[in-house]
């Protein structure tokens, strides 16, 4: 059984009596309560954005360092967490699936917890662990080797553990948990591996599981224990026996809509990345060889796991382009509510927030290869000469054609999250401007083996930047500015009211940017790149900033060309914290 470290700090311990737990009308309002974030994304919308304006334009310049934690020992590799802030204590995640509790004016440790992972866990893409949930007097999150945890917020001891899924069998969970009415609602990571995407919502307070829904069709759903329904229909869209191994992975985790009551989660790359196996004796007239629900965002009811309503951005997908990428509920300039999200595909989507329907979508990354527009319907025009080659056709029958896709398998938009500024109307999108020679294998399916079926070689498109912070204008596709930067982004970004731009770099330095203009206002060197998600929040009348520092990820274990590039990068484990002291906030 998995054991917990808990380190009390004597006098500094949060143990007052008006401790009461975070409740569900503070989950759906912490975007407007400044003096905590409770919830991943800073609202369940994942807006990213902050009503908070004390810190803006005209002082960011004098943003100083409050504190550092360090997350200690040896573990220190990619650390992509979001800090949650409750009751005067800062919650983090670290690599290989730890939490830490910090006293937010100290920066003392308040206690650790240390899951003891087993042999033969199968992370595609580093040890990293993306954040953790808040709701009563726990604390949740996931593990590597597939399990969800639940801590006590004061000490840290486990409440409950329970299994997602196999480990063995490929699966893993690194998202942050996404809390909806007393339910804790996790998806699955494990793409590469031929597992099976699913989302599952269990009991906050016992664990016990009340539903699930596999996202690849032919799979059944479950609630309160029996099977519910079928998710799609048999072979509608998958070849044989092909779906049974179909991938999808919910890797990234979901958000929720309170207006139309719906949890929206995306799934992943489909299995194997061959698509010439997955279509195999397939029509590809109309929708039958698409693969749903792989690659696709799906509107899932909270209470029963039923599918409302899905779109599918990149059907028959042979690139890796998951689309698992967050969806960000919004609502804009003439009033409309709608979703947006920045597809691994290089297309930047708005769609309709009743019913998931298509309503625009625009390039935002340059030299997309794969199609060559999205039509009015949502369903992209394919390139079919830049699909990577059937094996099968091959003389030797062992490697199919080579092409060059852009962008890469790692996406014009990785998992790394954008967002939305309420003070503009305009997203502020992490991308990569970078390419691949892809190519295709025979591949068959293994319990617990890699099922790609392809092989690739990452390459930079340009030679003065990779990583382009871009704005975005959603109503036309517009962008507004573009911060370009020579490695790849894959930091988180955060937004507020006082007209700035939160972001890191990998080369370590964390960065305010003017919202309306792109231009860099402050900027800070934390010694090691960046690939956490920056919060801020008010406390005793100063506000805060805080950044996780540790470089990793996938970049340098699946970058190719790109790996070299960053090669002389540092791993890290800092938490920074910033503050606009009151005095100098008010200075002219």
């Amino acid at each position: 059984m998995n054991r917990f470290i808990t380190a009390v700090v004597a006098g500094v311990m949060v143990a007052s009596s008006s401790f009461a737990g975070v409740t569900e009308d503070e989950l759906k309002n912490d975007q407007s309560i400044t003096t905590q974030v409770v919830t991943n994304g800073m609202g369940r919308h994942l807006q990213r954005y902050s009503p908070l304006d004390i810190l803006n334009k005209e002082n960011v310049s004098k943003l100083q360092p409050a504190w550092a934690f360090s997350l200690g020992g040896e573990k220190q590799r990619g650390q992509e967490t979001q800090p949650l802030i409750y009751d005067g204590v800062m919650y983090i995640t670290g690599s290989y699936s730890r939490v830490y509790a910090i006293d937010v004016m100290t920066g003392d440790e308040l206690w650790q917890y240390d899951a003891r992972l087993p042999e033969g866990i199968l992370p595609c893409c580093d040890v990293i662990n993306r954040g953790g949930a808040i709701y009563g007097d726990n604390f949740y999150f996931g593990t590597l080797d597939a399990r969800i945890v639940a801590l006590d917020l004061k000490t840290g001891d486990v409440k409950w553990r329970k299994k997602i899924a196999d480990y063995k069998a490929g699966y893993s969970y690194t998202a942050a948990p996404l809390i909806v009415d007393g339910l804790v609602i996790t998806g699955n990571s494990g793409g590469e591996f031929g597992i099976i995407g699913e989302v599952q919502a269990r009991d906050a307070e016992t664990g016990e599981l009340v539903w699930t829904r596999p996202v690849i069709e032919g799979h059944m759903g479950t609630l309160n224990g029996k099977e519910s329904t079928m998710t799609g229909e048999l072979n509608a869209t998958w070849p044989g026996d092909m779906w049974k191994t179909g991938g999808g992975a919910t890797w990234l985790g979901g958000s929720y809509d309170a207006d139309t009551d719906t949890l929206v989660f995306g799934a992943g790359n489909p299995a194997p990345w061959n698509s010439h196996l997955r279509n195999a004796g397939t029509p590809v007239e109309g929708n039958k060889g698409d693969n749903l629900y792989a690659a696709s965002r799906i509107g899932i009811d909270p209470k029963t796991g039923e599918i409302k309503w899905h779109f599918q951005t990149t059907p028959r997908e042979g690139w890796d382009y998951d689309g698992v990428n967050e969806v960000v509920a919004y609502t804009d300039r003439d009033g409309n509510k709608r979703y947006a999200t920045a597809d691994r595909n290089g297309f930047f989507y708005v769609l309709n927030r009743e019913d998931g329907k298509f309503v625009s979508a625009a390039p935002f990354v340059k030299d997309i290869s794969w199609a060559d527009g999205i039509d009015d319907t949502g369903r992209p025009i394919f390139n079919e000469a830049n699909r990577p080659g059937n094996p099968a056709a091959a003389a030797d029958g062992k490697k199919g054609e080579i092409i060059f896709a852009s962008p890469s398998f790692l996406g014009g938009k990785n998992w790394m999250p954008m967002a939305f500024s309420q003070n503009t109307g305009n997203f502020y999108v992490p991308s990569n401007e970078w390419g691949m020679d892809i190519w295709n294998e025979p591949i068959t399916y293994k319990k617990g083996a890699a099922y790609l079926g392809a092989g690739f070689t990452i390459k930079p498109n340009y030679e003065d930047h990779i990583g382009s912070l871009k704005a975005i204008d959603p109503d036309t596709g517009e962008i507004k500015w573009e911060f370009k930067n020579d490695a790849p982004l894959w930091g988180g970004v955060m937004t507020t009211a006082g007209g700035l731009v939160f972001t890191g770099t990998p080369e370590g330095k964390f960065i305010a940017f003017d919202d309306e203009t792109g231009e860099v206002l402050w900027s800070f060197q934390t010694g090691s790149g960046i690939v956490g998600q920056p919060v801020t929040w008010e406390q005793d009348g100063d506000q805060y900033v805080t950044i996780v520092s540790g470089w990793g990820g996938a970049v340098p274990l699946w970058g190719g060309e790109v790996a070299k590039k960053v090669n002389y990068l540092n791993q890290g484990g800092l938490v920074w914290t910033f503050k606009l002291p009151k005095e100098l906030a008010m200075a002219k």
